[in-house]
């Protein structure tokens, strides 16, 4: 088939290279603009650019879709079907109507949960105990198009950067599977109870101790690797990259996170189960923070300009002396 590809960050490069690898004909990449990065910022091409480009597939940036010049110009590649994933630009109807079959999203969620821009982080965020990815045949409302087919995964103590990965390569077979038969997988209009996923705001990355341990450990997962959860001290930003999770009765079992599972009768004495909101506990590993409920273990935290360490490692060269309360 004759397919438009229209993508941007490196989760759509996965879904791009199955369906040419798959022996369709990409006539045309659409992308976002190159944005300005890194310390010189310097114009950058997006992921799909780049390796649209390595394949010999010519690209289109367009600022916008909606004038009349732009949407001859996609018309006029006379494709069977538009392939979209995480493309970043709304697309009008003479965009979603100008391909035979329409326009085939590949969206990170299992529709109607999590319509929107950040569908994998607010998963993670919401303690979802699995999630998925959907190839949808897209309409003008915001992810509400009917669906051909969808896949399932567990998010367990997965960090959005672990699931971003494993669903961008679910979303590259499951769209091959059905450009591989249209007819065989017709779209399925979507059931009630939709949620929405709106983009993520830095200021979310802060770690909020007031909420349970159990809801900050989630932060932690769902904002590696961007933005990067994160808390402040001694006028320095220090980023967390993995944390467990202690209950906060003593003789409960079970834990959320990366870093194992303990008791509160496993710990230092100094954990009472009433600890003051953001109080920086002694551990064995580092050190722990008191939160509206439990305690937060981090296992993996960053520096600005530094490379990830332990909190055993930072801690020999950056005091967080116990009792120190992060708010």
């Amino acid at each position: 088939m004759r397919i438009v590809f229209m993508g941007t960050p490196e989760f759509a490069v996965p879904i791009l290279d199955a369906v040419a690898a798959a022996g369709h004909d990409v006539v045309a990449a659409y992308t976002q603009p190159p944005r300005r990065a890194g310390r010189g910022k310097a114009l950058t091409p997006s992921p799909v650019q780049a390796r649209a480009e390595a394949l010999g597939i010519a690209v289109h940036c367009p600022v916008s879709l909606r004038d009349a010049a732009a949407q001859a110009v996609f018309a006029g590649h006379d494709a069977d079907v538009a392939v979209v994933a995480a493309y970043g630009l709304i697309l009008p109807r003479a965009v979603l109507d100008a391909p035979r079959h329409g326009c085939l999203n590949v969206h990170a969620s299992l529709l109607p949960r999590w319509r929107g821009a950040a569908p994998i982080q607010r998963a993670i965020l919401a303690g979802d105990a699995e999630t998925g990815v959907g190839i949808m045949q897209m309409e003008a409302g915001l992810d509400t198009g009917p669906v051909r087919l969808e896949g399932r995964t567990p998010v367990e103590g997965k960090t959005a950067g672990e699931l971003t990965a494993e669903l961008s390569a679910m979303g590259a077979r499951l769209m091959v599977e059905v450009l591989g038969d249209l007819a065989g997988y017709p779209p399925v209009a979507q059931a009630d109870g939709a949620t929405h996923a709106p983009k993520i705001d830095k200021a979310e990355a802060r770690l909020d101790f007031t909420r349970s341990a159990v809801e900050v450990e989630r932060q932690v997962r769902a904002f590696n690797p961007a933005p990067g959860a994160f808390f402040e001290v001694a006028g320095e930003r220090l980023r967390v990259l993995a944390a467990s999770v202690i209950p906060a009765q003593a003789g409960i079992q079970g834990a959320e996170g990366s870093g194992g599972v303990e008791t509160l009768a496993s710990l230092n004495p100094l954990f009472r189960g009433n600890d003051e909101v953001g109080a920086v506990i002694e551990h064995a590993s580092g050190f722990a923070v008191a939160c509206a409920d439990g305690y937060l273990i981090p296992t993996l935290v960053q520096r600005a300009g530094r490379g990830a360490m332990t909190p055993a490692e930072l801690l020999r060269g950056f005091a967080i002396p116990p009792g120190t309360i992060l708010a």
